[in-house]
C-alpha cells in the first residue's frame, strides 16, 4: 500500500490481486491531469506473483543479516571435493560452480511467523545481545519477583469413596484425615505467603482457608477463581475412579479431545497458563498459592516449564502427581509459548516476552526471522539438540583421543532443485561450524514431470491421482518404477501410469506367479535338497547370486537404479526360463523332483531378502509363505544374503543355448511353423555346446527338434520337412494343449485327474496315444462322448 504522504494515491494498494493495473491508471491519470506524463505505452512482459495465491509481487531493496560465506569459501569447495555425489556431474559441475562463485549468504526475512533472530538490542547503548539457549533468554527476561506455590486440597469424601466429581456446586467435603494433611503441609511449609488463589469448589475452598489460618493470610487476600477448577469429566460425573482408567488408559488423545460434554487437556491447559501468567503480570515481589485439585496442579507444574505434549504425560501421571494436601514450589520464568503455554520460540511468541538489559532497560528484538534455509541447513545437529544433550550420539567436533560421533552423515537425499537448497545451506553450516563436510555420499533426483514433459500443476490436473495409482498397482509397483528410472541419476521424468503397470504386472505379478505355481506343488517336498546337479538348479542359483552382486555394487556405489534394474531382470529369468523349463521336473515323484521344489524354494526365499528394500511389501508377502519356524519373523529382520561361490561359465553357457533358442525360434517363425510340430533337426555352430547333453536336451525340447547337429558356419539351419511321423507328432501336441485348455476352463487342479469325452471321429487316434495324453494332462480315463471335454473323475 502507499503510505500516508503520497497523499494523492494514500490507501491504494500497489498491485491489487483483482485489478493489478488500476493503481498503475491512477497514476497516469494523475500525472496527466498535472500536464507531466512524457508518453504512455503497453509492454507485455514477465512479473513475479505468489506462487500460492497469484498475487502481483513487488521487489525492493531491504536491509538484511548474512553469513559472511566469502570467508570460508575456499574450504567449502575443498570439501564438496571429497563428497560422493550421484551423479558425479551434479557436484563438479552444478553444484562446484555454485560454490566457486558463492557470495554471503542472506539468511533473514520479514515475515510474520518463523524462527527468529535471536539478537535483541538496548536502543539505549546500542549494544547488541546474542542469544544462544533457553537459560541464556532465561537470564534476560524481565521477572516479576513472584514465588509460586501450588498445592493440592486434602483428602475429600470423593477420594474416599474414589469417585468422580468436578461441579462447583458438588459440596463435596474435606475428611478429618484431609484437614491434618493441610494444616501440617501448611505448617513444614516455611515460607511466607502473601495471596492464595484457590478454585470455586468446596474441599479447595476449605483447604485455602486452613492454609491461610496457619500461614496469617488474611481473609481478603483469599481468592476463588474458576480457572482453577477441578478438570471437566463431562459423563463420567459420578462415575468411579476405575471406568475412567480403564477408559482413557492412554490420556494423549485427551489433549485434543476431551470425554463426551468434557474439556480438554490442552482447555485445561489455556486455563491453567491464562492464571499463571496473570498473576505473574499482575504482581511483583509475592509469594503466591494455588490451591487446585489433582490434575489441574499437575497442568499447572506442566505449563509453567512450557511442556510439550509428549513432555506433559508423564507429569499427569497418577503417580507423579502432588498428594492430597501437599505443597510444592513452582519453579518460574515467563516464556515464549503457543496458545497451549508450550515452549514455543517462533515469531510472533518470541516477542511476547518482555528481555531487559544489564542496565534494567528493556530490550528490542531484531524483527527479522531466518530463512527456512538457515533451519534446514541445522538438521544434522538440530535434530540432536545440539550442543545441549545427546552428545553420546552425537559430538561432530573430534577431540583428544576421541573420533567425532554421529557427523558426518553417510548420505542424503534430495532433488536437483535442492543444488542451492538444502545440499548448500547443510554444507555452509557444517563446514562453518565443525569445519568439514555435513555428508559423505549425495543422491540427486530428478524432478517427476508430467507424462507430456510438463511441470505437475494441481490447477491444470495432467497427471493421474495418486491414490488412485496406488490403489490400482501398490506402493511397491510405484516404488521400484521411480528407483529404476532415470530420477535416481538426477535426470527428470515423465510419469507414466502404463510404467508404473509394466511394473506390477511383469516383475511383481511374475514373482506372485512364481510363488503361486510353487505352492501347487510345495507339499511334496519330503527333504529339502541342496546337491542338485541339474544344469536349470545350478544356473538359477548362479543367476541369483550373480543379481545379489549386483545389487550390492549398485548399492555400495549409492547407484540405486543400477541396483534396483537386476531384480527385474532377474524375476524374468526365473518366471519365463527356469519355472517353464522346469515344469515337467515338478510333475514327477523322483528326487529331481525334489531338487527343483528345494531350489525354487531356496530362490524365493532369498530373492525376498535380496528385493526387500526395493519391494517391500510384496517381499515380506513372499516371505511368510515361503518363511520356515526357525527363520526371522520377518524378512527386515533378516541378514542380507551373501554372495556365495558360483560356477560363472554355467551362466554363459546357458546364455549361449538361449541366443540358439532364440534364432532357432526366429527361424520357425519365418518359416510359419509352429512350435508345437516336431521337427527333425538344428543345425548350429556354436561348437561350445558340443557333447553337453543336458543343455542341449533344453534346445531340443524348446525348439521342439529331435536332434542337434553342429556344422554351419554362423546363426542356425532349421529341417524344415514333415515326415508322417512328424506331422502325427504335431496334432498330437496340438491335442495335448487342448486338452490343457479344457482343464483350465474345468477348473482342475494340476493334480486333480480327469476324465476325457471324445467323439467317434477322433476316438481312434486318441485311443493310440492314451498312454502319452494320460501322462501329461493327468487323464484318468477315456470316454466316448458328443463333445471332445473334460469333467473331474
Amino acid at each position: 500500500f502507499f503510505v500516508d504522504v503520497v497523499s494523492d494515491f494514500k490507501g491504494l494498494q500497489a498491485k491489487p490481486k483483482n485489478d493489478p493495473q488500476s493503481t498503475d491508471v491512477a497514476v497516469i491519470k494523475s500525472l496527466a491531469g498535472k500536464g507531466l506524463l512524457y508518453s504512455k505505452e503497453k509492454i507485455i512482459h514477465s512479473y513475479p506473483h505468489c506462487w500460492r495465491c497469484d498475487t502481483p509481487l513487488l521487489n525492493y531493496a531491504s536491509s538484511s543479516w548474512f553469513v559472511e560465506v566469502t570467508k570460508f569459501k575456499d574450504k567449502l569447495v575443498a570439501e564438496n571435493k571429497k563428497i560422493h555425489w550421484v551423479p558425479k556431474e551434479v557436484g563438479e559441475k552444478r553444484f562446484g560452480n555454485w560454490l566457486e562463485n558463492a557470495r554471503d549468504w542472506a539468511i533473514s526475512r520479514a515475515r510474520y511467523w518463523g524462527a527468529p533472530i535471536p539478537v535483541w538490542r538496548n536502543p539505549k547503548t546500542k549494544e547488541s545481545v546474542f542469544i544462544g539457549s533457553l537459560d541464556e533468554l532465561k537470564s534476560y527476561t524481565k521477572k516479576s519477583g513472584n514465588k509460586y506455590f501450588v498445592m493440592r486440597h486434602g483428602e475429600s469424601e470423593k477420594n474416599v469413596k474414589k469417585i468422580i466429581s468436578y461441579k462447583p456446586n458438588d459440596n463435596i467435603a474435606l475428611t478429618e484425615a484431609g484437614i491434618q494433611e493441610a494444616k501440617k503441609s501448611a505448617t513444614e511449609l516455611g515460607a511466607r505467603v502473601d495471596l492464595i488463589v484457590c478454585s470455586e469448589l468446596l474441599r479447595a475452598r476449605q483447604t485455602a482457608k486452613i492454609a491461610a489460618d496457619v500461614l496469617g493470610v488474611p481473609s481478603g487476600e483469599i481468592i476463588a477463581d474458576a480457572r482453577l477448577n477441578e478438570y471437566n469429566h463431562g459423563v463420567f460425573d459420578g462415575r468411579l475412579d476405575s471406568e475412567w482408567a480403564e477408559t482413557f488408559i492412554d490420556i494423549e488423545a485427551l489433549f485434543e479431545k476431551g470425554p463426551e460434554n468434557g474439556e480438554s487437556i490442552n482447555d485445561m491447559r489455556k486455563r491453567m497458563g491464562a492464571i499463571l501468567y496473570e498473576y505473574e503480570k499482575k504482581h511483583s515481589n509475592k509469594n503466591i498459592m494455588f490451591v487446585s485439585h489433582g490434575w489441574p496442579a499437575a497442568t499447572l507444574m506442566a505449563v509453567a516449564s512450557g511442556s510439550s505434549i509428549k513432555e506433559a504425560i508423564p507429569i499427569l501421571a497418577d503417580h507423579a502427581m502432588l498428594p492430597p494436601g501437599k505443597i510444592k514450589e513452582i519453579s518460574f520464568t515467563p516464556l515464549p509459548h503457543n496458545e497451549h503455554y508450550e515452549l514455543d520460540y517462533h515469531r510472533p511468541y518470541i516477542d511476547q516476552i518482555e528481555l531487559v538489559g544489564k542496565d534494567d532497560t528493556r530490550l528490542e528484538r531484531v524483527p527479522d526471522v531466518f530463512d527456512c534455509w538457515f533451519e534446514s541447513g541445522s538438521m544434522s545437529y538440530a535434530q540432536n539438540h545440539y550442543p545441549f544433550e545427546n552428545k553420546d550420539v552425537f559430538e561432530p567436533k573430534p577431540g583428544w583421543l576421541r573420533k567425532a560421533r554421529g557427523y558426518p552423515a553417510d548420505f542424503i537425499a534430495e532433488g536437483l532443485d535442492q543444488t542451492r537448497g538444502w545440499f548448500y545451506s547443510l554444507l555452509v553450516l557444517g563446514v562453518g561450524l565443525f569445519g568439514r563436510a555435513t555428508y559423505k555420499n549425495v543422491i540427486v533426483n530428478g524432478i517427476v514431470l508430467a507424462e507430456d514433459g510438463q511441470k505437475m500443476s494441481k490447477r491444470l490436473q495432467n497427471y493421474p491421482d495418486p491414490v488412485a495409482v496406488l490403489e490400482k498397482y501398490g506402493a511397491d509397483a510405484i516404488r521400484y518404477y521411480l528407483l529404476s528410472s532415470p530420477l535416481m541419476r538426477g535426470e527428470d521424468l515423465n510419469f507414466s501410469e502404463k510404467g508404473v503397470g509394466d511394473i506390477a504386472s511383469k516383475l511383481i505379478g511374475r514373482f506372485i506367479n512364481v510363488l503361486s505355481f510353487y505352492e501347487l506343488y510345495k507339499d511334496d517336498i519330503k527333504v529339502i535338497e541342496t546337491q542338485s546337479t541339474n544344469v536349470l538348479d545350478l544356473w538359477i542359483l548362479a543367476r541369483l547370486n550373480q543379481t545379489i552382486e549386483e545389487v550390492e555394487s549398485g548399492m555400495e556405489a549409492y547407484e540405486l537404479d543400477r541396483a534396483t534394474r537386476p531384480l527385474a531382470l532377474f524375476v524374468d529369468d526365473l518366471s519365463t526360463w527356469y519355472v517353464r523349463r522346469s515344469r515337467d521336473r515338478f510333475k514327477t515323484n523322483d528326487q529331481d523332483a525334489s531338487f527343483a521344489l528345494s531350489t525354487l524354494r531356496n530362490i524365493i526365499e532369498e530373492f525376498s531378502k535380496v528385493s526387500a528394500p526395493f519391494i517391500p511389501f510384496t517381499a515380506e508377502y513372499v516371505y511368510q509363505r515361503v518363511r520356515l519356524s526357525e527363520s526371522p519373523e520377518s524378512v527386515h529382520l533378516c541378514v542380507w544374503p551373501s554372495v556365495e561361490t558360483y560356477n560363472s561359465s554355467v551362466l554363459t553357457q546357458m546364455g549361449e543355448v538361449r541366443k540358439v533358442v532364440s534364432l532357432g525360434l526366429e527361424a520357425r517363425q519365418k518359416a510359419n511353423i509352429k512350435v508345437r510340430q516336431p521337427l527333425q533337426s538344428l543345425t548350429i555352430s556354436n561348437n561350445a555346446l558340443k557333447g553337453n547333453l543336458e543343455l542341449l536336451e533344453l534346445i531340443k525340447d524348446e525348439v521342439n527338434v529331435k536332434e542337434v547337429m553342429f556344422g554351419v558356419s554362423d546363426g542356425v539351419i532349421l529341417d524344415l520337412e514333415l515326415s508322417d511321423a512328424l506331422r502325427e507328432e504335431g496334432t498330437l501336441r496340438d491335442m495335448v494343449r487342448e486338452i490343457q485348455e479344457l482343464r483350465k476352463k474345468a477348473l482342475l487342479q494340476p493334480k486333480e485327474s480327469a476324465v476325457l469325452t471324445v467323439p467317434d471321429e477322433r476316438f481312434e487316434f486318441i485311443s493310440t496315444h492314451a498312454a502319452y495324453i494320460s501322462e501329461l494332462t493327468n487323464v484318468s480315463k477315456i470316454e466316448k462322448g458328443e463333445t471332445f471335454n473334460v469333467r473331474r473323475s
